[in-house]
Parts: C-alpha cells; structure tokens; sequence
C-alpha cells in the first residue's frame, strides 16, 4: 500500500468514527429530550359518560393543569366493535407520540376471538394503571348462599342457573365468573347464558326476577348494595377489596383458583420510539400520585396497578395465552 493510500484509509477511519458519534449523539439527544410539541389525543373505545371516558377525560384535564405536558388534550371517542373502531383509528398515526389509547384486557380477547384486523401486538404498550374486578351478584332472597353454594350446584348440573352477561360471551365479565367455575370443576361450555347489551339492563332482568345471577364489574354494584338490593357473593380478585366489598370473599377463599382482572392502561401506536415511550411512562406515573387520579379510583372501585411497558408486554404475552386457552375451550375462538 502506498505512503497515500495508507493516508486516505487513516482519514477515511477518522470520518467513520466521527460519524458514528454524531449519530450516537443524536440519538442520545432525542431520547433524552422528546416530549410533545402537536396538540395530543386520549383514545377511547366507548361514547361520552361510559368508564374509560371518564378516566380520560381526568387524564386530558390532570396533564394540563398540572403542566405534565405543554399542548391542548383532547379526548376522541371512537365506539364500536367491541374496541376494534378505535384500535383502527390509533394505526393511522404509526410512530407518532401524540396519541394515547386507554384501553385493557379487551384488546387481548378482541385478537384471541379475530374481531381485529390488526393484533395487539401492534400497539405500542405504555403503562398499566388499575384494574377493575368483576363481582357476581345474586337478589337477596336468592337460594344461592355463596359462591360455594354456585359452585356446588352447577358440579351437580352446569344448567341450574342462569347467568346474564353484558355485551357478549367471551369478555371480561363472562371470564370473572367462568374462569373460577371451570377451576372449580363445573363444565363451562354446559351453563345457561342470557346476553344483554348493557351491564345495566342484565342487573334490571335480575332484579325483576328474570335470570339468577350477574356478574359485572364490581364499581356497577356500589349503588345497588346501598340499597341493599343485591348480595355479591364472590369477588374476582386476588385479595378481598376495600370499601363496601371489604366482607365479600374471593374466589379462590371459595374453592375456585382463579382471578380476572380487567386491567386498564395505556397504549400509543406501533412504532413508537423508546423516547416517547418513556415520556410517557413517567407522565402517568406522576397522574396516579395527584389526588385527582387517587379520588376517582375510590368512586371506581378500582385498585391502582401500576406496570411500566417492559413489565406490562410480557404481562400481555401471559394473559393472552390464558385467554386464548380460556376461549378455544370455550369454542369462542380457534386454535
């Protein structure tokens, strides 16, 4: 190699280092310093009033009163097909962090029961916030003394009662009493099902005496249980809840191993990078210490959870395994 060759391979090294430290550099400079600059929109799979609105109508409001971002939040409401409507509207903005989806489990049954073109997999995950567990409910002069006493019967005959659920077979609801009755040894795919369009009309055909049981989230039992108009017998969490469910036990204190939870996060498109990821991660971190966020999970009956996006995709990969199982031995969903 000659004197001059040697030079311009010497030169060329230089400018290959230095490039590789810019972009490094660059790099560095965005993850570090990403936040959002276009007004931002909090996603919801439901209309005005229902539960997720709620809670991201407090987000919108909590981000910017308390400064945690420096743009107007809005909130989109994009009902229909069981999340499906809104999930198609989130993957129109691939890689942009301006736009937050609250939504949960339903996302994994969705996929599992092929009501979505794209898969979960193809949202970005966040953050979990909370979950909501399901109480199942009896009329107070109802023969059924326990979630025991449930259990018993239906070992001896899946079809002795009927139970109502809203929306359709296969979501959260049916799983918070199915789920424990299978791990009990009842056969599931034999019990009488009743759906409703509304957890509220399935709770008014209970209490007019028209089917024997209703499971829903427990925050829709609080107002019936201050008029002493229902019994909870069992719960679907892990531990016994606070407040007015402070005396009902779970599942598993009733012979059933089993808990379901529907568990509330937050989600950005695919392609998100780990900077706007981590923005905002830290961002709802901060919303779950404020006393506006610690105020609404009391009147929800909802249990502060909190799972950062590394620890909530692996939880997702886990619950969707049990829930594809769940629904295939339900023949809900295909193999």
């Amino acid at each position: 190699m000659s004197r001059q060759q040697k030079q311009r391979s010497h030169v060329d090294a230089i400018l290959s280092v230095a490039l590789i430290a810019l972009a490094t550099l660059a790099v560095n400079a965005g993850a570090q310093g990403w936040k959002p600059e276009n007004p931002i929109e909090v996603i919801v799979n439901c209309a005005p009033g229902c539960g997720p609105d709620r809670v991201g109508r407090l987000m919108a409001g909590v981000f910017q009163t308390q400064k945690f971002v420096d743009t107007p939040v809005s909130v989109q409401n994009r009902p229909g097909g069981g999340g499906a409507v809104a999930q198609t509207y989130l993957n129109q903005f691939s890689g942009n962090g301006h736009y937050i989806f609250h939504t949960g489990k339903g996302v994994l049954t969705n996929h599992a029961m092929g009501r979505v073109v794209a898969p979960y997999t193809e949202l970005t995950p966040i953050a979990n916030l909370f979950g909501e567990y399901i109480g199942v409910a009896v009329k107070p002069d109802s023969n059924i003394k326990s979630g025991r006493d449930l259990i018993e019967r239906l070992r001896k005959d899946p079809a002795a009662v009927s139970f109502g659920i809203a929306t359709s077979l296969g979501n959260t609801n049916h799983q918070g009493f199915a789920g424990a009755l299978k791990a009990a040894g009842v056969d599931v795919r034999k019990t009488r099902n009743v759906i409703f369009q509304s957890g509220a009309l399935a709770i008014t055909a209970m209490l007019g005496g028209h089917i024997d049981v209703v499971p829903v989230s427990v925050g829709s039992w609080v107002p019936h249980l201050k008029n002493n108009a229902v019994r909870v017998i069992a719960v679907s969490s892990a531990q016994r809840l606070p407040g007015f469910f402070s005396g009902i036990p779970t599942w598993r204190e009733q012979g059933a191993n089993s808990v379901v939870s529907n568990w509330r996060g937050v989600f950005g498109p695919r392609g998100m990078t780990a900077a706007q990821v981590a923005f905002w991660e830290s961002a709802f971190q901060k919303l779950m210490e404020t006393p506006e966020w610690k105020n609404e999970m009391v009147t929800l009956n909802g249990l502060s959870e909190f799972m950062g996006a590394a620890r909530l995709k692996k939880y997702m990969e886990e619950d969707y395994a049990e829930i594809k199982a769940f629904l295939v031995e339900l023949e809900l969903a295909k193999k």
